[in-house]
């Protein structure tokens, strides 16, 4: 029997090296590929303010449709929208992603980011991408158990310098700030499952309420809990290639 296949897709300002700590603890029933987004790792970038079409013409080959596809943070969101563009995999898991990257109104002391506060990282990357970027990686480490700990995971895995050049992150961040899936999170074309850390500091309470949380973990389960997250990610992948409809 071939085992079933997942493509691990990460975030914004950190490349496939983040799926790194997981690769012990796969289930022999898996197996799992991660990939880089354009401009990431080796992968050659897009043009500048590429849009969602390009993106998509870029990963035809290494998202699959014979897969279940993990996404995580920004490459949830990206992997989501792809929906609209691409065949559909067996599967989608989102992983610290929700509908929209941005909260409404005012964030919530739970978490949660408004588009004023993602306008002002944005300008703050236009002055200084690189000190910007290393803000970003302690900010979203700040909701696991060991944070400093966490945080040099981080560093370790991705070092001083951005995996991407400014221009691929810039337009994530132009993604981060436009992407609404509520239309296809709707409606998918395949089962999909959301997996939030219940003390993640980029996702609101709303975000919590329709998803799957995760215990004592934040937006980084991947380093803080890599063993637990495999047999998580795991679970719902065989799950959901068992069954026709969504779970949301």
């Amino acid at each position: 029997m071939q085992p079933l296949r997942l493509i691990l897709l990460s975030g914004w300002g950190i490349g496939q090296r983040i799926w790194q700590p997981l690769e012990a603890h796969w289930p022999a029933c898996l197996a799992a590929q991660a990939v880089d987004w354009p401009g990431y790792g080796d992968t050659p970038p897009l043009e500048a303010n590429a849009a969602l079409q390009e993106l998509a013409d870029t990963m035809a080959e290494p998202l699959a449709s014979d897969a279940v596809w993990v996404g995580w943070s920004l490459g949830g969101l990206l992997a989501t929208a792809l929906l609209a563009y691409l065949p559909p995999p067996r599967g989608l898991i989102l992983l610290g992603a929700g509908e929209t990257f941005c909260v409404k109104g005012k964030a919530s002391a739970q978490g949660g980011v408004t588009s004023a506060e993602l306008s002002a990282f944005q300008r703050a990357f236009q002055r200084d991408p690189t000190a910007t970027w290393q803000h970003f990686l302690r900010w979203q480490t700040q909701g696991e158990p060991g944070p400093r700990q966490v945080h040099r995971q981080l560093r370790d895995l991705l070092g001083d310098t951005p995996p991407a050049d400014s221009p691929t992150l810039a337009t994530g961040l132009h993604w981060l700030a436009t992407i609404d899936n509520r239309p296809r999170l709707a409606a998918p074309p395949c089962p999909v499952v959301r997996l939030i850390g219940d003390h993640d500091p980029l996702i609101s309470p709303a975000q919590r309420r329709v998803s799957k949380p995760l215990s004592d973990v934040g937006h980084c389960p991947m380093l803080s809990q890599p063993q637990a997250l495999a047999a998580t990610i795991g679970h719902h992948a065989r799950q959901m290639t068992d069954i026709s409809t969504a779970v949301l």
